[in-house]
């Protein structure tokens, strides 16, 4: 049953699809505020999403950023409700033209397809006059724009967030702009966190700063063993564990090895 779970915390909803019930990783999360929907979820579950958001108006799509699993389906969400997608204006030119997708992720999410949008505003507003403020978090991605509701104490964390610890890295992603990140959102004023794969989380603040503890203690075991002579290998290993067939599969794109790499740059 492709659907998992369905969502209502305060305002918002969401509704929790995924072609395969693999972990955080396989499964997304469309929320929507009212009329306004908050990334467009996997084009492999459009037959999901859509009979969902079709039960109520949508005059609005906020996009984090281009990756499949968000965009999947924007195109087919701007044609059936007629409305243009708003996204990052890093994301945009990915957005128009169509981006090649790996063969896993493809697997898992599917493919998107190219769609127009609309460069998001400094603040964006909800249909009742509620402001929602972009916030650019890269690290993840160099578009990565997660939405700061301050009204609400709400904060949709795109990717920035999805569990409290890292253990992969995609080859394309930045630790030390992720690092970044993480510290700039602190100083936002927000409660609940709405994760995308890793759901409603209460303590939303404190959620991220536990991350970002985990993080820069990675950082310091790795270069402690790195101080010490050991390979990366050994201290994937030891730290981790070995590589799992994700590694294989991504041939090395998304593997522990790209994290252990970069942790032993960054300043701690």
């Amino acid at each position: 049953m492709p659907v998992r779970q369905y969502y209502q915390h305060q305002q918002v909803q969401g509704i929790k699809v995924g072609r395969f019930n693999q972990g955080i990783n396989t499964q997304f999360i469309v929320y929507r505020m009212g009329s306004t929907v908050i990334d467009a979820g996997p084009s492999n579950q459009w037959r999901h999403v859509a009979k969902y958001l079709k039960k109520e108006p949508v005059e609005q799509l906020l996009l984090t950023h281009h990756h499949e699993d968000h965009s999947g389906n924007a195109h087919r969400i701007a044609k059936t409700f007629s409305i243009t997608p708003k996204a990052p204006k890093l994301a945009q030119a990915k957005l128009a033209s169509g981006y090649p997708t790996p063969l896993l992720q493809k697997i898992v999410w599917g493919s998107p397809r190219p769609v127009k949008t609309q460069t998001l505003a400094d603040t964006e507003y909800l249909s009742d006059g509620t402001a929602v403020v972009p916030v650019h978090t890269p690290g993840h991605a160099k578009d990565l724009t997660c939405f700061h509701v301050p009204s609400e104490g709400y904060f949709f964390s795109g990717d920035l967030y999805i569990a409290k610890t890292i253990k992969m890295l995609r080859q394309d992603e930045d630790l030390n702009e992720l690092i970044n990140s993480l510290r700039k959102v602190q100083t936002l004023d927000f409660t609940t966190l709405f994760c995308p794969h890793g759901g409603v989380i209460e303590n939303g603040k404190q959620a991220l700063n536990l991350k970002l503890e985990n993080i820069l203690k990675l950082c310091k075991e790795v270069q402690e063993l790195t101080n010490k002579g050991w390979s990366v290998p050994q201290i994937v290993q030891d730290l981790l564990g070995p590589e799992d067939a994700t590694a294989k599969l991504t041939n090395g794109n998304f593997s522990k090895t790209n994290l252990i790499k970069q942790c032993a740059l960054i300043s701690v």
